[in-house]
């Protein structure tokens, strides 16, 4: 689906040369919606506070409410009054909030900044960009981090996600998230489905009895997490030997807390977050929403972000920018879910196949976690 012409029209005004928006208005707030904490952190710090320095007058307010963004988007639509102007979303959602028709759909070549090489922005991003109203930033891991302190003696140090089946080698309780995802992809693989036929697997009715069958044999050895900070936490305090969580969850634990863990790349699970501009906005806050999501998303600032977390700059053109860590003073390549040497054996999360049959594995994982 084509942008109509009044609305190429408006945001061609707001990307206008120098970012002004020509012969019109921008509002002279926002309010951006995120997910708290150390990600929120590193948007305030590398998009937010030069962007404000820039633009004097404007004021931006945070949200922390991205985990519900669907259902409350829903809601400012059907009650004809959305308050929230750039909202940070999984692409999951964006693809949800695109197809209900509560995002905009972007230009990207036209309404984002080329890339420091001269690129366009559609070949920058690339296949990154999964969803005609999805504007990514980042792409981080769902991965493993291990107590290297607690191995059992004369146990190598894992090198496999299939550590996680291995009880024998590897004694000792280890943390899952509590849903399918991931946690049904792994239990294939580790019991000796190739990678590319995972989810041509999955879908068969004995594809998930085996899955479930794998995830059997060390059921009793799990702590379920619904949080990202959880794991890291049941790893600093020693009562799991390894556990999954958000690749920048371990960064923080490994590096910022000094813990004795570290990182298993084997087969981490690819996803992205990004920004949706929601859709209908009034004249002057599209324009101020499409000024600071240009800004906020060329090949420096993707770079900048990087300072902060350890998330993987969505823009090609930013990977070579990536330097050292601003407080810490440590390079953040080698920390990087892409870098090459961590990326080995990935795995991209298929959002199309678990949009077909997310709601059917969800009842079949709390069926089967009551069992």
């Amino acid at each position: 689906m084509k942008l109509t012409t009044s609305l190429l029209a408006t945001t061609a005004l707001a990307v206008s040369a120098g970012g002004a928006f020509a012969g019109g208005h921008m509002a002279d707030e926002m309010t951006l919606v995120s997910w708290g904490g150390a990600y929120q952190e590193s948007q305030q710090r590398a998009y937010v506070e030069p962007y404000l320095e820039m633009n004097p007058g404007v004021t931006a307010v945070w949200d922390s409410s991205s985990n519900e963004a669907v259902a409350k988007l829903r809601a400012m639509a059907e009650a004809g009054n959305v308050t929230w102007d750039v909202v940070d979303v999984v692409a999951s959602d964006a693809i949800r909030l695109c197809d209900e028709g509560l995002a905009m759909e972007i230009d990207h070549d036209e309404m984002l900044a080329q890339g420091d090489d001269g690129s366009d922005a559609s070949d920058d991003f690339g296949d990154l960009l999964v969803s005609d109203c999805f504007i990514p930033q980042i792409v981080y891991s769902t991965t493993a981090g291990y107590r290297s302190d607690l191995l059992p003696e004369g146990a190598p140090k894992p090198d496999s996600i299939c550590a996680f089946f291995d009880t024998e080698t590897y004694p000792g309780q280890r943390s899952l998230e509590r849903r399918p995802i991931n946690n049904m992809e792994w239990a294939l693989y580790c019991d000796g489905v190739a990678k590319e036929d995972i989810y041509d697997v999955l879908e068969t009715e004995e594809g998930q009895d085996r899955a479930f069958a794998k995830l059997d044999t060390i059921k009793d050895s799990v702590v379920w997490w619904s949080a990202g900070a959880d794991t890291p936490q049941l790893l600093a305090d020693g009562e799991v030997i390894m556990g999954t969580t958000y690749n920048g969850r371990l960064f923080s634990v490994i590096e910022e807390q000094n813990q004795p863990v570290e990182m298993l790349w084997d087969m981490q699970v690819f996803d992205l977050d990004g920004w949706i501009i929601p859709a209908d906005l009034p004249e002057d806050r599209l324009a101020r929403a499409m000024d600071f999501v240009r800004f906020a998303t060329d090949t420096q600032r993707l770079a900048d972000q990087a300072k902060y977390i350890s998330y993987g700059p969505a823009r090609a053109s930013s990977a070579p920018l990536v330097g050292q860590h601003a407080d810490l003073g440590i390079e953040m390549a080698p920390h990087m879910p892409t870098d090459p040497a961590n990326a080995t054996n990935t795995l991209l999360y298929n959002y199309e196949w678990w949009a077909d049959y997310r709601d059917d594995l969800d009842a079949k994982f709390q069926a089967w976690l009551a069992q």
